[in-house]
Formats: structure tokens, sequence, C-alpha cells
């Protein structure tokens, strides 16, 4: 329960320029000497004084209790707020106009209008928001004014108090098309009694695996490199490694209520897999270019996915990074993915990065690479405005390189334009032909 704020009596703009008027008239009857002029002065200057009164007699307190259902909801889905304003003055009050007050990636504000509410009275308001912005906000405060008959005087309270809000990423069923099954390498898919040192499975060397891997015994005995597969439970782990750069992405301005860039459309493809994983059976950590999402930046393996309203939370409140290389990202990945499968979920990339992406992948399994086309989100970003610098042919070739270049080796890709479900793109890397975007 929270109390509004001191009330605060002002002018309007109609005073202002009254009392304005009344100071002319009354300094040009003095200079004139026309007695008239000047009572007729004091009468104009006298009306504010009057209704400042009859507004600070009208003492309406409101307290506010706010209820928000649900407090964490998903972008694109509502929410109801019930507002439960009880007066606290000495009058019954005339007609208060209430404003609650709302950020803009929410909603507008809220108008109401409340007419002699009588002390200890409950008056019940409600609205129902859909955001359309993920993000943490706070709804509120309740600012209410009056203004007296003539529109000279109004009493505003700035309210007080506010209840938070929680918008996470949509969730996109991917359905039963697509690399669901996951395999997550020979390591997430054996179980391995290890009872003397013949017993060990190994496997070919492959570029890129650890050398402390090395079975000596068996390279001795066959001549070639061979490695040791670890003892380890069944368990299919995914590493996702999401491209959050700002300098890779088109991202609508933050006024925009309904964004539709690639950084937002990237973040829903990553929750919407992390999730379908996860009830899968899968072990899934997150990444981005600054490193794995400490403490709530993985999905424990589970019926139903186990728990991922952590990742979710963490990535409403995810901000897109000035960084300009995914170097950082890309050794987590290669350090925690192991023989795991790796989703990348990427903006635009250049030749190093693919290369870093490439060499950092020594798992047996094929990685996964999901290539936005920038140029499909260039009319949302840029409402619809022609493109005359060629930006969107420069980001296609930019684009096709990095696609070729994971392609040669081994890696499946598919190509996500704007408003193409995730569903879309999770189908197109099962190995089938993928639609390349129209230029």
């Amino acid at each position: 329960m929270r109390r509004a704020g001191a009330a605060r009596t002002a002018l309007t703009r109609r005073g202002r320029w009254l009392l304005a008027g009344g100071a002319a008239l009354l300094l040009s009857g003095a200079l004139l000497g026309e007695q008239a002029v000047a009572q007729l002065a004091v009468f104009v200057l006298a009306l504010p004084v009057v209704s400042a009164l009859m507004v600070a007699r009208d003492r309406f307190r409101p307290t506010v209790v706010r209820t928000v259902a649900p407090v964490r909801v998903r972008r694109g889905e509502s929410a109801d707020v019930a507002l439960e304003i009880t007066s606290a003055g000495r009058s019954t009050g005339a007609t208060w106009l209430l404003t609650e007050q709302m950020p803009p990636a929410v909603g507008p504000d809220q108008q109401f209008t409340v007419t002699r509410l009588t002390t200890g009275r409950r008056t019940a308001l409600r609205y129902r928001l859909v955001p359309r912005r993920r993000g943490r906000y706070a709804l509120g405060p309740l600012r209410s004014r009056v203004v007296d008959p003539f529109g000279l005087v109004e009493r505003s309270n700035p309210g007080a108090g506010t209840e938070p809000l929680l918008v996470v990423p949509r969730v996109q069923p991917l359905g039963a098309a697509g690399p669901l099954d996951g395999h997550g390498g020979e390591g997430s898919r054996r179980s391995i009694a290890v009872h003397g040192e013949d017993d060990v499975s190994i496997r070919e060397y492959r570029r890129g695996d650890d050398l402390r891997k090395v079975h000596w015994r068996a390279t001795a005995r066959t001549g070639d490199l061979k490695v040791r597969l670890e003892e380890r439970p069944w368990r299919a782990r995914t590493t996702v490694l999401l491209d959050a750069r700002r300098p890779a992405h088109l991202i609508a301005a933050q006024h925009d209520p309904d964004p539709a860039d690639s950084l937002e459309w990237a973040v829903e493809a990553t929750a919407s897999i992390a999730v379908a994983l996860g009830g899968r059976g899968h072990e899934v950590r997150v990444v981005t270019e600054n490193g794995e999402l400490e403490g709530s930046g993985r999905v424990p393996a589970g019926p139903l996915g186990a728990a991922p309203e952590e990742l979710l939370d963490r990535l409403a409140t995810l901000t897109p990074s000035a960084g300009t290389e995914l170097t950082a990202g890309v050794e987590v990945l290669r350090r925690i993915a192991g023989d795991g499968q790796v989703v990348c979920v990427l903006g635009a990339v250049g030749p190093d990065d693919v290369t870093a992406l490439v060499r950092a992948r020594s798992g047996p399994s094929a990685g996964l690479a999901v290539l936005l086309d920038l140029g499909s989100f260039l009319p949302g970003v840029r409402g619809h405005r022609p493109d005359p610098s060629g930006a969107s042919t420069a980001l296609s070739d930019q684009r096709d390189e990095a696609a070729g270049v994971l392609r040669a080796a081994g890696w499946r890709v598919a190509v996500a334009r704007a408003g193409d479900p995730v569903a879309q793109a999770w189908a197109a890397l099962s190995g089938g032909p993928v639609a390349e975007p129209a230029r």
C-alpha cells in the first residue's frame, strides 16, 4: 500500500494569462488615473486567489494498492492491473483526473476519472496491458489532478509507489521438424563403464581435439593418433551462442513500442531453441559475445525442460553490447561445448568471426548456425524508407560469404528473414534444402 506524495497547487496557463492581464490592467489604471479600470484589475487578480482556495479545500489524498497479475509476462501476452484507491482526505472531493504513468515500451498512460470519493470508501480501477518490448519495468505512480471550475488553478499530486513488471522473450514452438533430437556427439550418447585401460572407448583424432585426451597406447598400437572418450552418463548437451553485438544488428529505437529488429528476433530464437531442447532432455548453456550468461544462462536437462524461467529472466534484460568481435564468446564456447551440439544465432559476422567459429568447433557433430538476413530488417527499423546506400546488398554479400565458409567446414546453415517463424529456420537446419532469401 502506497500513499501519494505531497500535493502541488499551481496556476494553469489560463490562470497565468489572467494574472498577467490583471497586472497590466492595474498598471494602466494607476498610470491613467482610472479608478474603474483599477477596480476591474483587482477583481481579475482576485479570481486566481479564490480558485486556489477552492482547490486547496478539496483535500483528496488517495492511498493506492496496485496488483499486477502476472508480474512476469512474455512479450505480446497480456497482464491485468488492478488499482484499489482509498481517500484519506477530509472531504468528498470534486471530480479528479487520475493518470497511471506507464513506461513507453509497455503502453500509453492510463486515464481515469473519479467523482466525489468519500473518506474511507474504496474505488476499484482496472486496465489491461500488452507489452511489446522485453525488459524490466515499473508501473505507476498514479498521478492525480483537479482543476477549479474556472480552469485557473490546478492541484496535482505526483503520486508514489510502483509495481514491477518483467517482460520476458516469447517462446515459439519449434515443432517436430529440425534437429530436435540434437545428438550431442559421441560424448553425449554413450554410457561407458570403465573397468580397465583396454575398455576405454577411443576414436580417431580430429583437428581441434584436446591433446590431453590422446590415448597413447592405442596410438602406438595402430600408428594413428587416437583420443580417449571420457566416461560420462548419457546426457545430450547443447551450447547456444547468441550474437548480441550492437554493430552486428539493426536495432529499433527505444521509443518504438513494437520492435521488429534483428536483435529481438535473435533473442527470441535463442529462448525458443533453449526451451525446446531443454524439454527434450538437453542440458542447454547460453553464451554471448561476452561469455556465458552466468548463474542463469543454463537450462538443466529435465522432462519439462527443468526450469527455463531463470534463463528467460536473464534474456529479458539483455542489452546489446558495444563489442565488435565474438572472440570472448567463441573462446568460452570452445571450452564448455565439448562434444555437445553447438547452435549459433548470428547477426552480421565478418571473416575473422567465421574463422574463429570453425576453429572452435571440435566435436563430432555438425555445428548449426542461423544467419540473419539483416537487409530484410531494414524496412521495419528505418520506417520503410528507401536504401540509397545499397547497405542491403552489402549485408547480403557478407552473409552469403559467411554461410559459404561455414558450410564448407561441415556446418548446417539456415538464413532467417524478418518475420520468419523461428520454427522455419530450425527446420532448415535439419539438413534439408535451405531457401535462400531473394535479393
